[in-house]
């Protein structure tokens, strides 16, 4: 462990307000000012200080465990979270408090969030997705709202995702369509253009600057004409919602990512205790699923030794391991989010039901 604090060399500084933190140049200098001791590995953490803005930071800095009392529980989250645990059963799995797997499972996904982020910078951009809602709730099932997935038929790869709130519907009892009218009229009621909304944002974020793009989707209202608002060419193929939904439906790989993130998150299963309480929690989760099923698991459940979608597709070479997921943190600053991701990461996406809401405002840690 000590020799791997004194090899260590910092690849930038953490400093967003210093010009040496986005790109290095050779003017760049640091020194070494000492080291420091903690009870958990490793055991003696390097200081540095930055020559140009009088920073100081250490090695720590750089780790996404940064800040952590509890670092061994960020790397066991992640298989956990997908393999269908609630956080009050992942708390007393590792024997930690519930608050503890909150706020350290938000942390996870903010990771991911910039983790893909970062990988589709260099990615080819996807030239035909399909696009599906899927349907969950936040708080009560007063409040559903829809996980707008993108994913390339091809690949199977998720490519990006939003959220939509909208209003309950379906069959009510007049008492609970009073109690409906009761809530909107204290509360408000969700955009009525929100679905619009965030499926155009989805598009023109999997679009970027292409020339041209092939959406695959089942015969939802809202969708042609957020298809109509984008800045490019669309060919739009409708498959009726009717269809039966097997391997021969062209809308097989997004119906198959509705199926795996309900069988693989807790928060979506049918009749479940452990739904969402914030949609913000929710799309951390996601966020997470989305890392997993794109860069770490086999893209065919028969075949667990198959290639990721992310590997199909030609964005990794490999299949990503958790150590390599966490192996060293990502800066915000350093990487420029999609509009709808940067709500997420800031936890700026509010529930209406709830009162008081915990923002991510921490000025030092990830």
């Amino acid at each position: 462990m000590n020799n791997q604090a004194d090899s260590f060399v910092p690849p930038h500084c953490p400093n967003p307000n210093c010009k040496y933190h986005m790109q290095l140049a050779d003017g760049w200098r640091f020194k070494r000012i000492g080291t420091f001791g903690r009870q958990v590995a490793p055991h003696r953490i390097q200081r540095f200080l930055c020559l140009h803005c009088r920073r100081s930071f250490s090695t720590q800095t750089f780790a996404t465990t940064y800040w952590l009392k509890r670092p061994d529980v960020l790397p066991a989250l992640l298989t956990k979270t997908t393999g269908c645990m609630a956080n009050r059963q992942i708390a007393r799995d590792l024997r930690v408090s519930p608050s503890t797997i909150d706020h350290q499972l938000a942390r996870l996904g903010r990771h991911c969030l910039l983790y893909h982020a970062g990988q589709m910078k260099t990615a080819v951009p996807a030239e035909r997705v399909a696009i599906d809602g899927f349907v969950t709730f936040e708080h009560s099932q007063y409040w559903p709202f829809h996980h707008h997935l993108a994913v390339e038929p091809e690949s199977d790869f998720i490519v990006y995702f939003t959220d939509s709130e909208v209003r309950r519907s379906g069959t009510m009892t007049p008492a609970q369509k009073r109690k409906r009218e009761r809530l909107e009229a204290t509360l408000g009621r969700p955009d009525p253009k929100a679905v619009f909304k965030d499926v155009k944002h989805l598009l023109e974020v999997v679009a970027g600057s292409q020339s041209r793009l092939t959406v695959l989707s089942d015969d939802h209202r809202t969708y042609p004409h957020a298809i109509r608002a984008l800045g490019c060419p669309v060919t739009h193929l409708v498959t009726s919602s009717k269809e039966r939904r097997d391997a021969d439906n062209p809308l097989f790989p997004v119906n198959l990512a509705d199926l795996l993130l309900r069988h693989s998150s807790a928060n979506h299963k049918r009749e479940t205790i452990a739904w969402s309480k914030r949609r913000q929690a929710s799309a951390e989760r996601l966020a997470v699923f989305l890392v997993w099923r794109n860069y770490m698991k086999s893209r065919r459940e028969k075949k667990p030794r198959g290639p990721t979608p992310a590997e199909v597709r030609g964005t990794a070479d490999h299949r990503v391991t958790v150590d390599e997921l966490l192996g060293r943190r990502i800066f915000v600053s350093r990487n420029r989010l999609p509009s709808r991701w940067e709500e997420y990461y800031w936890r700026r996406i509010k529930t209406r039901a709830l009162p008081r809401q915990r923002r991510h405002e921490l000025k030092y840690a990830a």
